[in-house]
């Protein structure tokens, strides 16, 4: 066989050598030691957890290593790719704070590893596929689908493996006499890799996640090219892992049964492969089974990105709560460094688990709170005016009308080490406060138990009387005592635990009259900070309408 007269029949156009190629593609001068990582998202429209996940541990292995992270558009396969696929995919990566250092963009390639998306890559694709030609490695294959299926259905009767090898590469060594027939013809042909692997050989292979292992060596003559120019994924990531310089390949556990053949190929290309970090699998219970099972696009709403932002999730604490899964010992390092910033924690891929991540959306939530617990107001309240802005604008309009307003707020209970933990998602914020404006307040006037009407109107009648709304907290309830006194209530709550015969109820019941008057409801903050807020006017009101209402 000819090898370089077939190479020229099929790549005629291919005039670039892999020389020149690579010379274009300079190594990188990194610091020792770092990482060159990447997210090859395909444009298909759907960003999952799964995408965030292993571009979580990309981020972190470059940046934390001085390395670079980029992002490389794989869109070889035109019949999923939607429009507007990549503009999906890049405001999902920076609606999660996920920053390339270079890669695709809206408004073009960044970096000069370029081009950055695959579907313009094709001539490089081809000048190696080329070469593999020219080598004897690969061929041309002109089946059908019917006679692949074909060879499929004689498998299965035959128990045999599936695929295109042995007797069933039926054009892995045919004369050039039958090829330049069907070329002719103008037959659609793919190209295929020529493995010499056996499945009776094993490969050894250390996993940056699963740790040393041994895989079952290739035996498939895959495809490289697909019969429109564009390669398979197998091929095109190998190309330009090694092109771009990728030093680590973070991917989900599924592609474990296909990392013979891209070894193979590294070595058949005379390339060092990258280490691979195989991420475990997100999974859940199953509420109907009790049992595990894998996050399903179809049953779970909590796979897809946008999940978290429509429902209002703090970008920090979905990172937060991924990092749990990611890392065994991310919580203690919380614990011990709870407002320290998440960058800095010492993420490593040996403490990643090689079996299934539970996720479980409970405990993000608590995750959330007490994320949002730890910020400021104001970063609170910039996140909640951004959210509501897109969710609830009727919400929006209010809570953005007087920003000190709504800050003073959200600032009730922050700090120190047992903070409020009010919010666990910025959705929660309209039921939190609502009751600070005019427009949404619908109080509920039910009473204490044992707190008649006329006692409630004598209370409030009092408390207007003595309101100070630069009170203390402390001043309020000195106040609370007094007016308890003079209706028949025990100022100290000791007190009335040991008699209460002798009380119609306890100081709390007193305050608790004022509350129900001023918020409309028994849970609310710190009374005399909310009613500082709402200002002198608005709390009279309030305790007038109360007093009507009983």
């Amino acid at each position: 066989m000819d090898y370089n007269h077939l190479a020229e029949l099929l790549f005629p156009h291919i005039r670039q050598t892999p020389e020149e190629v690579e010379a274009r593609y300079p190594k990188r001068e990194l610091p020792e030691g770092a990482k060159v990582t990447r997210m090859g998202p395909s444009p298909t429209g759907f960003m999952h957890l799964g995408n965030l996940f292993g571009a979580l541990v990309d981020e972190r292995l470059a940046h934390q290593s001085g390395g670079v992270f980029y992002l490389r558009i794989e869109d070889t396969d035109k019949k999923r790719e939607v429009e507007g696929g990549v503009e999906t995919i890049l405001k999902a990566f920076a609606s999660f704070g996920l920053h390339f250092d270079e890669g695709a963009t809206l408004q073009g390639d960044s970096g000069a590893y370029g081009p950055y998306r695959q579907s313009r890559r094709a001539e490089i694709y081809q000048a190696f596929v080329k070469s593999l030609v020219q080598r004897g490695m690969a061929y041309p294959c002109f089946c059908t689908e019917e006679e692949l299926a074909q060879a499929h259905a004689q498998q299965e009767a035959a128990k045999e493996n599936f695929g295109y090898y042995g007797k069933y590469a039926v054009w892995r060594d045919r004369p050039m006499e039958d090829i330049e027939a069907e070329l002719q013809k103008g037959t659609p042909y793919v190209i295929r890799f020529r493995s010499e692997g056996s499945i009776e050989n094993k490969v050894r292979h250390e996993d940056l996640v699963k740790g040393k292992m041994e895989v079952t060596e290739n035996d498939q003559d895959v495809v490289i090219l697909k019969s429109d120019g564009i390669p398979t994924y197998h091929f095109a990531h190998v190309v330009d892992d090694h092109l771009m310089g990728t030093t680590v390949v973070v991917r989900g556990e599924e592609w474990l049964a296909t990392l013979p053949v891209h070894l193979q190929l590294f070595r058949a290309m005379g390339w060092k492969a990258p280490k691979y970090a195989h991420t475990a699998q997100l999974m859940k219970i199953d509420p109907e089974t009790g049992g595990k099972r894998k996050l399903s696009k179809r049953k779970d709403p909590e796979l897809a990105l946008d999940f978290y932002y429509r429902e209002g999730y703090p970008v920090p604490a979905v990172l937060e709560y991924l990092m749990t899964l990611l890392n065994s010992n991310f919580e203690e390092w919380r614990r011990a460094n709870p407002d320290a910033p998440m960058d800095d924690f010492p993420f490593s891929t040996k403490k990643m688990s090689g079996s299934g991540a539970l996720f479980d959306i409970e405990k993000l939530r608590d995750v959330s709170k007490n994320v949002i617990s730890r910020m400021p107001a104001g970063t609170a309240y910039d996140y909640i005016a951004q959210w509501s802005a897109d969710n609830d604008p009727d919400f929006h309009k209010l809570f953005t009308r007087d920003p000190a307003f709504s800050k003073a707020y959200l600032a009730i209970g922050r700090g120190g080490k047992k903070p409020r933990k009010d919010l666990a998602l910025w959705s929660d914020a309209k039921p939190y406060m609502d009751f600070m404006f005019d427009e949404l307040f619908q109080p509920d006037y039910t009473l204490p138990q044992n707190v008649s009407a006329d006692d409630a109107k004598a209370i409030l009648a009092d408390f207007a009387g003595v309101f100070d709304e630069n009170d203390t907290p402390e001043g309020f309830f000195d106040k609370m005592k007094a007016i308890a006194a003079a209706h028949g209530f025990a100022a100290d709550t000791k007190a009335f635990k040991q008699d209460p015969g002798q009380y119609k109820g306890a100081v709390g019941d007193v305050s608790m009259v004022v509350r129900i008057a001023v918020a409309g409801r028994q849970n609310a903050p710190d009374l005399q900070t909310v009613m500082g807020i709402l200002g002198r006017t608005r709390v009279l009101e309030r305790l007038r309408r109360a007093e009507a209402a009983l």
